[in-house]
């Protein structure tokens, strides 16, 4: 998400940030080339003239003209419109501030990802803040929706409303409220039907819910990957049933990230969670600070850190760490370490919120990290006895062909792994040798095996 965007966007203020003084017709001219960025990721037209007004007013100004750096100065202002764009500082937490049981309205188009996310939403209630969750299922129009939403809350560990043949959505909703009132539940979700497009019955069955139930929380769910479509559903429900807050689905996705940045200004109501990937766990609050650095190529380190604390366990990195710096690491502990990233999401995502990422993506071209590759070498080691994990020398051309059989992958795979762990082992032997003093003398080339160098 935002890849093109922040590509683009980098590559205009790096002109900016090269130039030791700046006048109003430069700064103009790297607005044209903003609001064309803009436009190309699908970004509502209305809210692009906006953000570049409010941009110019604040970048022709004489301090930033006569300011030390002015080009920084400039990235400053975009970067601070571009809060302002998508909601403010500071996530907006789910509102739990009403008496239970608190209903929660699910609203949105078929194939946005409505049911999983309502599964999603329960999982994080009921783990991260200990609240007692009721979902229920009102689509009676999708075959199954109602035994879909039943799985999930098994999968999060909640309770899901029983299924009764027959019954209206409305008799479906009261009953969820007849019985979270009796059996004290903290949250009732309300997973709604969807449409593949909207049309009045939709939106006359969605108001009429609305009304029965009073929900503190009208959640509007949309596919980020529908780009200006997403932005045209939640204009339409907004003005339907009024939504107060939004949830971006398959943000992992390679979408240009216009709906993002249009959905506040459309609807007024923030984007207050966004997922990716079908995990229950791949919920995430929404940052618009962070999301600006990120599409800036600043990066979003604290949320790098927030991500690792969550995912990471503590005590198994600190016996690796010990164990690399002893220059002790062998294939069970490499295996380990690979299971501890895989924890933390796609390498991609993992990448984007690195300060620059977008260079690096750069200088890696086509030699994008895959995914699945961890998941083989995993396999591979997985394979292994626990004597070939610890001495990886005894590992020859049958216990190779054996492992491979093992793994379902070629013997070349195996080299490949054995290969990289034998680099990752010699760097970790000339790092301990080198020293904290040696290392800051010589740089990182002292640790590169011969021939090989950093990109």
């Amino acid at each position: 998400m935002f890849e093109a965007l922040s590509s683009r966007l980098t590559g205009v203020f790096d002109r900016l940030r090269g130039r030791g003084a700046l006048n109003e017709t430069d700064v103009i001219e790297a607005l044209r080339e903003v609001r064309l960025a803009l436009l190309d990721a699908d970004v509502a037209l209305d809210v692009v003239k906006d953000f570049i007004t409010k941009v110019r007013v604040r970048a022709v100004g004489q301090e930033v003209i006569d300011s030390v750096s002015p080009g920084q100065q400039v990235v400053k202002i975009v970067h601070d419109v571009l809060i302002e764009a998508l909601g403010g500082a500071g996530a907006v937490p789910l509102n739990l501030a009403a008496v239970a049981p608190i209903p929660f309205l699910m609203v949105g188009l078929q194939g946005s990802g409505k049911t999983t996310t309502s599964g999603k939403i329960a999982l994080r209630l009921n783990q991260r803040l200990r609240k007692k969750v009721l979902l229920a299922s009102l689509d009676t129009q999708r075959p199954a929706a109602q035994l879909q939403l039943a799985q999930l809350a098994e999968r999060a560990g909640v309770v899901s409303l029983p299924i009764i043949a027959g019954q209206t959505p409305l008799e479906i909703a009261a009953r969820a409220m007849e019985m979270a009132r009796r059996e004290v539940f903290d949250v009732v979700i309300l997973d709604t039907a969807g449409r593949l497009s909207i049309d009045t019955t939709l939106m006359d069955e969605v108001k009429a819910i609305r009304a029965a139930v009073n929900p503190v929380e009208t959640l509007l769910v949309v596919d980020a990957m529908t780009g200006q479509d997403a932005v045209n559903t939640a204009r339409a429900f907004n003005d339907a049933v009024g939504v107060t807050g939004i949830v971006m689905t398959r943000m992992d996705g390679d979408a240009r990230g216009g709906a993002a940045l249009s959905m506040r200004a459309v609807t007024g109501a923030p984007i207050k969670l966004t997922g990716s990937g079908e995990k229950l766990d791949a919920l995430e609050d929404f940052h618009p600070e962070r999301v600006a650095g990120r599409i800036l190529g600043l990066g979003d380190v604290v949320g790098l850190v927030e991500r690792a604390a969550e995912t990471i366990d503590q005590d198994e990195a600190e016996k690796l760490a010990r164990k690399m710096a002893k220059g002790t690491f062998d294939l069970d502990d490499f295996g380990k370490q690979l299971k501890q990233i895989t924890k933390m999401g796609s390498i991609s995502s993992i990448i984007g919120m690195l300060p620059g990422a977008g260079k690096l993506k750069d200088q890696l071209g086509d030699k994008q990290i895959d995914q699945k590759a961890i998941k083989r070498q995993m396999a591979i080691i997985s394979a292994m006895t626990m004597k070939e994990r610890r001495t990886p020398d005894i590992i020859k051309a049958s216990r190779k062909k054996r492992i491979a059989a093992g793994a379902g992958v070629q013997v070349q795979d195996v080299n490949r792994l054995l290969k990289q762990f034998e680099d990752m082992s010699t760097m970790m032997k000339r790092m301990n040798k080198l020293g904290q003093k040696g290392l800051m003398r010589q740089g990182l080339g002292a640790l590169m095996p011969q021939g090989r160098r950093p990109f």
